[in-house]
C-alpha cells in the first residue's frame, strides 16, 4: 500500500524543479523498467503489481494495487510498474571525432524529443547537445517516448552557440533552402543541427552551419515533424 505522502511526493516528481532538486525521474512500463534494471542507472524504488513483482527480484519493491498505480501514473493507461530512478551524472562533453553528434535548437515538444532520442539510438548516435530551452530529457513523456533509448543516448544541455564555436568537425543544418539530402555526400563524423518545431534554427546559430541540407518534398504540407525529419536526414546522411 502507498501512503498519501508517498503519492504526493511521486506526483511532485512530474515537475521539473522537484526532479532537478532530487536528481530523480519517473519511468513506467514493463519493458522500460526491465531495461533500466539491467543498465547502469540506479533505481531507488519500484511500485508494482503482484503480477510484475512475481517476475522480477528487486529489493526496494512496494507491492501496490492497480488503483494505487493509477494515482501515481502519468500515463493515460497505467502499467504494472513504476520506478523512481536517479538521473545520470554526465561529465563535460567534448566534441568527439569519428562520431555523429545531434544538436537540438529548442525542441520543445516532449514527444518529439523522446522520439529523436530513440531515432538517434537506432542509428548508433550516443550523444545529443540540446540548447537550454529544449524540453527536459527527464520529463516523463520524454522518458516514455524514448522506449528505453534514454539508457544509451546521453543528452547534455548547453549554450549551443558557445558549444558550436569550438567545433572542428563538419556542421550540417536542416534548413528549407539547403542542398537536397539525396545529393549530399554521406558522412562518418560531424554535427547535425535540428531546429525548433515551428521557428527552425535560430539566426545566431546559422553562421556555424557550413552545410545546409533539406528534405525535398512533392506535396503541399508546410513542414515535417522535427522527429520525422531527423530520421529521414540521418537515414540518408550517415555512411
Amino acid at each position: 500500500m502507498i501512503s498519501k505522502n508517498e503519492i504526493k511526493y511521486i506526483q511532485s516528481l512530474y515537475h521539473k524543479k522537484v526532479r532537478d532538486e532530487a536528481e530523480l525521474f519517473i519511468a513506467e512500463g514493463i519493458k522500460l523498467v526491465d531495461e533500466l534494471l539491467n543498465s547502469p542507472f540506479v533505481i531507488r524504488k519500484i511500485y508494482a503489481t503482484k503480477e510484475w513483482a512475481g517476475t522480477a527480484a528487486f529489493p526496494a519493491t512496494i507491492i501496490t494495487e492497480q488503483h494505487e498505480l493509477d494515482k501515481i501514473s502519468n500515463l493515460s493507461t497505467p502499467n504494472q510498474v513504476l520506478a523512481i530512478v536517479e538521473q545520470k551524472k554526465l561529465t563535460h562533453q567534448p566534441i568527439e571525432k569519428n562520431k555523429i553528434t545531434l544538436v537540438l535548437d529548442g525542441i520543445q515538444d516532449p514527444g518529439n524529443l523522446g522520439t529523436i532520442i530513440r531515432t538517434a539510438d537506432w542509428f548508433g548516435i550516443t550523444q545529443i547537445i540540446a540548447n537550454t530551452d529544449t524540453a527536459d530529457v527527464y520529463n516523463s513523456k520524454v522518458v516514455q517516448s524514448t522506449m528505453g533509448s534514454i539508457i544509451r543516448v546521453n543528452v547534455w544541455y548547453k549554450d549551443i552557440e558557445q558549444w558550436l564555436s569550438t567545433a572542428s568537425v563538419p556542421v550540417f543544418g536542416a534548413l528549407l533552402n539547403g542542398q537536397s539530402i539525396y545529393k549530399t555526400t554521406k558522412i562518418k563524423e560531424g554535427i547535425l543541427v535540428i531546429g525548433n518545431e515551428s521557428k527552425g534554427i535560430r539566426s545566431n546559430i546559422l553562421p556555424f552551419i557550413k552545410h545546409a541540407i533539406t528534405i525535398p518534398g512533392s506535396g503541399h504540407a508546410e513542414s515535417l515533424n522535427a522527429a520525422v525529419a531527423t530520421g529521414i536526414i540521418l537515414s540518408h546522411l550517415l555512411q
